[in-house]
């Protein structure tokens, strides 16, 4: 099954201009001290279609990883600096879901021991075949694979510092019984955010119950969340338990908070100072053991400052406040995410046979994603259905892209039909040095690729200088 590396611009630049039915392959980093051991697995990984990357010692790989993160770090025990078991944690400060296999050639069963409970995917001892190693390659591959297909949040998958910082923090307020607020653009996976928070908190054991604000008129809202007894208005012919009452030991998720009625509001502030709920009709209130995570697509201090939302709710919900940003703004995560989609709704009878091509990748990444996740993985599932073979090749995002410019008024990079794949790279260059303010540094670092090779390609399309960088 293949991976995508991170520096696409380059493979972009280099290969499919020249092969415009390139793929991505997989990406491996080898961390050796012997010079004959890296030569020979990087000749060996090279002639099976990776793509690889060699350290001697643990401070070159940590400093390679961070620079370009690898889908597989394979790497010896003993070095002059350290040992593997380093290179292992670092790897894993960076990047926790990136799969390390062990080699030594002191094998011993407290060492095997020790790696594993440090979270090393296989131990090996040398010596040791290439068909043994790529083979245990390629399972712990498929096996992280399986684990995100198979797991609530794997649309929230991301490598980007900015994505990992929501999710660390994230794991960080689970451990606490805060309210929380998220707010995000539709798409970006605001609900699975909170199901992480929910699963990662003492609360796990709990329910997990979820409502739209905005899925009930104003006046049945309040009974679906609140509840009512029986004959509290017409038609109520027996008592109902509201939202919050289901959620008693566990966690509420007000979906798109910012569109309840202020009429709703002040009733809904009570609930949270004081953890009792008034059920319709009824006479006495009913304590809740309730942990309260709103989420909204709007800015709730710009609807405050409108007049559409009580400024005291504001403040009593944003306890603690989660962003989740844009997927233009991850654009290191559009790449995993496609291949992830991409596993995820192949056929089952062709698992791991599908490919995306280096020309579809640029255009992905090209692309504003107004609809963010959410329209990305539709788009894969589109590029599925309509596949003539079993490499994606690129598609029309025309009338997304220009309904996506259109409201947001902000620069789009859109993908046209016919567009040679010269024009697109340097369309990508262009949008990137203008999002920087023409810092080629800044530009280098969000399409992955080196300083060197942004201006060369700054000269070989004649565009102006701007700052230096």
């Amino acid at each position: 099954m293949s991976t995508f590396p991170h520096q696409f611009a380059h493979h972009v630049a280099n290969n499919v201009t020249h092969n415009p039915a390139a793929t991505f392959t997989n990406n491996v980093l080898i961390v050796d001290d012997e010079a004959a051991m890296r030569v020979a697995l990087e000749a060996n990984f090279r002639r099976r279609g990776w793509k690889v990357s060699t350290a001697q010692d643990v401070g070159e790989a940590l400093a390679k990883f961070r620079a370009a993160p690898a889908t597989l770090v394979v790497t010896d025990m003993r070095m002059p600096d350290g040992d593997g078991l380093q290179v292992m944690q670092g790897v894993r400060m960076l990047l926790p879901e990136t799969p390390v296999i062990l080699l030594t050639a002191y094998g011993n069963v407290p060492d095997a021991v020790q790696a594993i409970k440090e979270g090393a995917c296989d131990y090996l001892q040398k010596p040791v075949t290439f068909e043994q190693l790529e083979a245990t390659a390629q399972r712990v591959l498929a096996s992280r694979a399986e684990r995100y297909l198979n797991d609530e949040d794997s649309e929230g998958v991301g490598i980007s510092a900015a994505f990992r910082g929501v999710i660390e923090k994230a794991r960080r307020v689970a451990q606490t019984d805060a309210d929380v607020l998220v707010e995000a653009e539709s798409g970006t996976g605001k609900e699975l955010l909170a199901r992480l928070i929910h699963r990662a908190s003492a609360r796990s054991g709990g329910p997990f119950v979820a409502v739209n604000c905005s899925a009930f008129p104003d006046n049945l809202l309040e009974s679906e969340l609140f509840g009512h007894v029986r004959g509290a208005f017409t038609g109520a012919h027996a008592t109902k338990p509201g939202k919050f009452e289901l959620a008693d030991g566990g966690t509420l998720l007000l979906d798109e908070v910012g569109e309840m009625p202020l009429s709703l509001q002040p009733k809904l502030l009570r609930v949270l100072q004081e953890r009792e709920i008034d059920r319709l009709g009824d006479t006495r209130p009913l304590r809740v053991n309730v942990r309260v995570i709103a989420t909204t697509n709007r800015s709730l201090r710009g609807q405050v400052a409108a007049g559409g939302f009580r400024a005291d709710l504001y403040y009593r919900l944003h306890v603690v406040p989660l962003t989740i940003p844009p997927l233009r703004e991850r654009q290191e995560d559009i790449l995993p995410l496609a291949e992830l989609f991409l596993r995820k709704y192949e056929p089952a009878g062709q698992r791991g046979k599908f490919a995306i091509a280096l020309a579809l990748a640029a255009q992905l990444t090209a692309h504003h994603w107004p609809g963010n996740v959410r329209e990305l993985e539709n788009f894969i599932r589109r590029g599925l259905a309509l596949a003539s073979g079993t490499t994606l090749q690129p598609m029309s995002l025309e009338a997304d892209d220009e309904a996506g410019c259109s409201e947001r008024k902000e620069s789009c990079t859109i993908v046209k039909s016919g567009e040679t794949l010269v024009a697109l790279e340097r369309r990508l260059l262009e949008t990137t040095l203008a999002a920087t303010g023409g810092n080629r540094t800044r530009a280098a670092e969000l399409m992955g690729i080196s300083l060197r090779t942004v201006r060369n390609k700054i000269r070989e399309f004649g565009l102006p200088a701007r700052r230096a960088s």
